[in-house]
């Protein structure tokens, strides 16, 4: 299975630049997972595809203003810091850009000062281990000092930082959105649960691995970063009660199928638990749990699309990826979505 496999071409203006201002009004295909058979609606439309019994699986990760911008002591040169994982207390790993000159001992000030960084470790990739120094609260200083991580194809400046935030973000963690969910509104989950629809929260702090290029030719020797996720008994009580009694597990976005996959034994069940997960679903894959799945648009040869096509065949998804161009669909993080059946 080659990486090329994955790819279809995207015209650059229909990459999605911009939250819509009502976040249930994005454009919303269906696709029939067994015969590719496709429809068009709006997103608020969801609520018709789910039925009694179901249960819908969200991702309640926060995303942190997780990019700084600072000077390197002694030299000013502008230096950009993404936070990834913390690892203890205010030790963090990081891509630092430009990161060749920052060895270890390199220290970083932002916000003159208000928050010191220093290189404490290069690991993995390049990336660094960095410990910060201030005073008061970190989380008060990062949301002061911090901006939203944007991926890079979003060029436009995000007027509300909320937006890049699911309207039912919890726990903070996050370098990147689980976007699937950022059509949600209060009202549509509320509608929803009044249908007789269970809502099970999970965790998964999304890192930069699940947006990684795939740089190798072979599909199966791409690596997947690690990232934490969280499930409670409540959770895992309302997904498995779904399965025991007919009802479909609906997940919202790659993040929470991952989170619920990585999880299940062999018979399909959820316990409460928590720890790291590598899980990298691509064509072959047999899924645990899931059943359907709520998704946006992904990149061309990207892990995701391996995974969307997991569930429905790459023929049926490239199709109707294509359907999609045509249609003028919104593309990535801000862009529409698809409903896998």
């Amino acid at each position: 299975m080659k990486t090329s496999d994955f790819y279809y071409d995207l015209p650059e203006e229909l990459i999605a630049q911009d939250p819509l201002e009502d976040r249930s009004s994005s454009r919303l295909l269906v696709l029939n997972k067994k015969t590719g058979e496709t429809e068009h609606h709006v997103f608020k439309d969801i609520i018709n595809y789910l039925n009694p019994g179901d249960c819908l699986v969200i991702n309640d990760t926060k995303v942190i203003p997780a990019r700084l911008i600072g000077e390197r002591v002694g030299t000013g040169a502008k230096i950009e810091v993404l936070l990834l994982k913390r690892r203890e207390n205010d030790t963090w790993e990081t891509l630092v850009k430009p990161g060749r000159k920052m060895k270890v001992g390199s220290k970083v000030s932002f916000g003159d000062g208000l928050l010191i960084g220093e290189v404490v470790d290069v690991v993995e990739e390049g990336n660094r281990l960095i410990r910060f120094h201030y005073e008061g609260i970190f989380e008060e200083i990062l949301d002061q000092l911090g901006q939203m991580p944007l991926p890079p194809y979003i060029t436009h400046q995000l007027k509300e930082r909320n937006r890049y935030n699911t309207v039912y973000a919890t726990h903070e963690g996050s370098a990147a959105a689980p976007t699937a969910g950022l059509h949600f509104t209060p009202q549509l989950l509320e509608e929803i649960q009044n249908k007789g629809i269970e809502i099970a929260r999970v965790t998964l702090h999304v890192g930069l691995g699940t947006f990684r290029p795939v740089k190798v030719e072979e599909v199966t020797e791409h690596h997947m970063h690690s990232e934490f996720y969280q499930i409670d008994e409540e959770a895992a009580k309302k997904i498995n009660h779904a399965k025991e009694n007919g009802g479909r597990v609906i997940c919202v976005g790659t993040t929470s199928c991952r989170t619920i996959e990585s999880a299940a034994d062999e018979n399909g069940r959820l316990k409460a638990c928590s720890g790291w997960t590598e899980i990298f679903i691509y064509p072959g894959y047999q899924f645990k749990i899931l059943d359907c799945l709520i998704t946006n648009f992904h990149l061309p040869e990207s892990t995701l699309i391996m995974l969307v096509s997991a569930l429905a065949g790459r023929d049926h998804v490239l199709a109707a990826y294509e359907e999609a161009v045509r249609e003028k669909y919104r593309f990535f993080s801000f862009g529409d979505a698809m409903f896998i059946e």
